[in-house]
């Protein structure tokens, strides 16, 4: 299947904020929570039908999570129309998360966009 990147398919991280009285695995015990926005600025309806996103920690270790929707939903974006939403990562050390969203238009065309890196860094 052939997949395209939606030029003005657009993504915005609009805020992440170190959460630690958020409950965290032991092994990865600091947790992010991140605010994005995703914008339309096409000509195309497209609905969001999945997520991948790769997280990149200092000391090597990268895990992807890949997932239908995006929390949950499958939001249906027209020309010009937006979906914001909130969501956590969890990490044991610095790391760099980015990805992309795919989903499809009403003709039914695949199509993606890119999540922008963005910056997990614990305190201390």
């Amino acid at each position: 299947m052939k997949i395209r990147e939606l030029p003005g398919l657009e993504v915005e991280i609009d805020d992440v904020t170190h959460a630690p009285d958020l409950e965290a695995p032991p092994d990865k015990p600091f947790r992010f929570i991140y605010s994005i926005t995703i914008r339309n600025e096409s000509e195309e309806t497209v609905t969001l039908r999945g997520r991948k996103w790769v997280v990149r920690e200092e000391n090597g270790e990268t895990t992807a999570v890949e997932g239908d929707g995006v929390v949950g939903k499958f939001p249906r974006l027209e020309p010009g129309e937006s979906f914001s939403y909130n969501s956590t990562h969890v990490v044991a050390h610095p790391a760099v998360a980015e990805g992309a969203y795919f989903g499809t238009t009403d003709d039914g065309e695949a199509v993606f966009t890119r999540i922008p890196a963005f910056h997990l860094v614990p305190p201390g």
